[in-house]
């Protein structure tokens, strides 16, 4: 991978995937616009996780909660107080700087689980000065993240409300209400995509960091005597997995790649409920077409960890600016039920009808995916400057692509045999219609926004066989297939249930141009 993230986001930007928000008004910092082909990429992937985590499964359900919440969920869950990310300012021209990240920009060093005064130690120590104006920066202090809102037209104690920094509390919340009307049983899930905010001190590479982003996560609650018992387990056992544990961390050792059944010998990973997530978020990743030697597994060294933690990971993705957080994964242990239940005065609880007692359950892991990196991986695995071709090409899984199909008339003068056949496939596919230019050309802007499958009409198709030419993006292979099979051959090529060489008969390349 050789392109920055600030080139990323120009081929966004140029392409229609994504756009500065508010840009016409200069911009807002860590706010971004989905255009016409990246609402298509981020809605597929949103499905995908979807089927993955909840239709395929039967021991997990969803809910959607509202992004503007109560102040006393923030309340009982920490957030008024713990969440926060420790700033400095300039003294001189008070530009503001989140610390940690200062700090790993200018001395290239990890700074995960660091307090106030330890960053200020590393700032004097290092002679670390403002960016902008060089000027001395001041004493580190915790910032906090969340945003205010009002409720009604007063603004009073008893009308604040915030805007949900993150999705799980509403899981929480609402546990009651999922567990009263669905038939679950533990071990089971409750799954949310939505919207959270996080007024971020600096918002910085482009969708890695923002202040209005999307997660997509799982609250999986199990019995509290199944901590250490997870039924699922023997599904993930041999999943390699390349893993920084807490202690290679410590001694600055490299990562090791290992099975789940090794890191769990070896007492790396600390309960099996953990290793089984770990390993079925990898598999989704790889599912999709993620390259496995860009994904690492780290556990949060004892510093780093929230306060409502027991144990930490992270799927960390190897992007152009280092690795970096893609996906947690949290021992919640029982914290927010218990917390929620102390101050809702609500019985949180299930009937353990085998032992006759109400239980907390434990929530022992906790996957939680941001919609946005989730975007960034993809666009960065896909991206494929092709030298042969002389064009950029977008190698998504068939399942992303933000368009399956396009459709081209050789010519102009069959275009309306083009339209024809393109109403019948935008029935059943995204599909797009391309006129302009020679056919090299129009299948080179269908490899830079990713099209899987392009279908042409020449005068065959009208004289001869009633036949279309299917190109593959891929391999740029190209294969003759009749209009009377020509959607179900596509439904089966996309779904990966046919080799393009069997799906029609061969025929010479076209070169684009």
């Amino acid at each position: 991978m050789t392109l920055t993230i600030d080139e990323m986001a120009t081929f966004c930007r140029r392409k229609g995937f994504v756009f500065p928000s508010s840009e016409i008004y200069g911009g807002l910092a860590g706010f971004y616009d989905y255009g016409p082909l990246g609402v298509e990429l981020k809605n597929n992937i949103k499905q995908q996780w979807w089927k993955y985590h909840v239709q395929d499964r039967e021991d997990v359900v969803g809910i959607d909660g509202t992004t503007v919440t109560h102040r006393k969920i923030w309340e009982a869950s920490g957030h008024t107080a713990n969440f926060a990310d420790i700033m400095v300012q300039c003294t001189k021209c008070n530009e503001r700087y989140r610390a940690d990240t200062l700090i790993e920009d200018v001395l290239k060093v990890r700074t995960d689980g660091l307090k106030a005064g330890e960053l200020d130690v590393l700032i004097k120590d290092n002679k670390v000065a403002c960016p902008k104006c060089r000027g001395p920066l001041g004493t580190a202090a915790a910032f906090n993240l969340m945003f205010v809102t009002y409720v009604g037209p007063t603004q009073s104690p008893e009308t604040l409300a915030y805007l949900r920094p993150e999705t799980a509390q509403l899981i929480f919340t609402n546990f009651k209400n999922v567990v009263d009307t669905s038939r679950v049983k533990l071990p089971f899930g409750i799954a949310q995509v939505g919207r959270a905010y996080r007024n971020e001190i600096s918002p910085r590479n482009f969708l890695f960091r923002l202040r209005e982003f999307e997660a997509m996560e799982i609250e999986y609650f199990i019995h509290p005597k199944d901590v250490g018992n997870c039924e699922l387990l023997n599904d993930v056992l041999n999943t390699r997995l390349l893993l920084w544990s807490a202690d290679a961390q410590k001694k600055k050792m490299p990562e090791t790649e290992m099975t789940v059944k090794e890191a769990l010998d070896k007492g790396i990973i600390k309960t099996p409920w953990i290793a089984y997530w770990l390993a079925t978020e990898y598999s989704w990743f790889r599912m999709l077409g993620c390259d496995p030697s860009r994904l690492r597994c780290r556990q949060h060294v004892p510093d780093e960890l929230s306060h409502y933690s027991a144990d930490t990971w992270d799927t960390e993705y190897n992007f152009p600016f280092g690795w970096k957080e893609l996906q947690g994964f949290a021992n919640r242990q029982d914290f927010d039920l218990q917390q929620h239940m102390k101050h809702s005065g609500q019985q949180l609880t299930l009937y353990d009808e085998e032992n006759k007692q109400h239980v907390v359950p434990h929530v022992i892991c906790e996957p939680a995916l941001g919609v946005d990196r989730a975007f960034l991986l993809f666009m960065f695995d896909a991206y494929h400057d092709d030298k042969d071709r002389g064009n950029v090409v977008l190698r998504f899984h068939p399942s992303l692509a933000p368009i399956k199909v396009g459709v081209f008339p050789l010519v102009n003068k069959l275009e309306d045999k083009a339209r024809d056949i393109f109403k019948m496939l935008k029935a059943e596919f995204a599909c797009q219609f391309d006129r302009s230019g020679s056919i090299g050309r129009r299948y080179a802007r269908a490899d830079e926004i990713g099209i899987p499958f392009c279908v042409t009409i020449d005068f065959d198709t009208i004289e001869k066989d009633q036949a279309v030419t299917v190109r593959n993006r891929d391999t740029t292979k190209q294969i003759r297939v009749p209009i009377a099979v020509l959607a179900e051959t596509l439904h089966k090529l996309l779904a990966g249930r046919i080799e393009f060489d069997k799906a029609g008969t061969p025929i010479a390349s076209t070169p684009v141009a």
